[in-house]
């Protein structure tokens, strides 16, 4: 009787994480730029301001009047880059140790992003 193999599943290390800023480099919104509000890494998606908005109908409650309401829908993370904190542009990024933490920096200009 054959072993069977143990099923593990890690997270990939995302490169984006909530409250970067960052920029669409493909699909409909592309060019836009937006802070990430909320990420999602099990789906490999991430939720940016005022980016892929989408209309809600919402049913009317004791605190909210109800109506068609803006959201933002999730966009996938492959199609975002984040600023680079001091020139603004797009750029890729790395990680590196800084005092026995591991940090991630700006290939264009080496910043370290916080």
């Amino acid at each position: 009787m054959a072993k069977k193999a143990k099923k593990t599943k890690f997270a990939q290390k995302l490169h984006i994480k909530k409250g970067d800023k960052v920029q669409v480099i493909s699909g409909n919104y592309k060019g836009d730029k937006g802070e990430v509000l909320e990420v999602f890494p099990d789906k490999y998606r991430a939720i940016v301001e005022n980016v892929n908005m989408v209309k809600k109908h919402k049913k009317p409650t004791q605190n909210n009047p109800g109506g068609i309401v803006d959201l933002a829908a999730p966009i996938h993370i492959s199609n975002l880059m984040l600023l680079d904190p001091k020139t603004g542009e797009p750029t890729r990024i790395g990680r590196k140790e800084v005092n026995g933490k591991l940090v991630r920096y700006s290939k264009k200009s080496g910043e370290i992003f916080n």
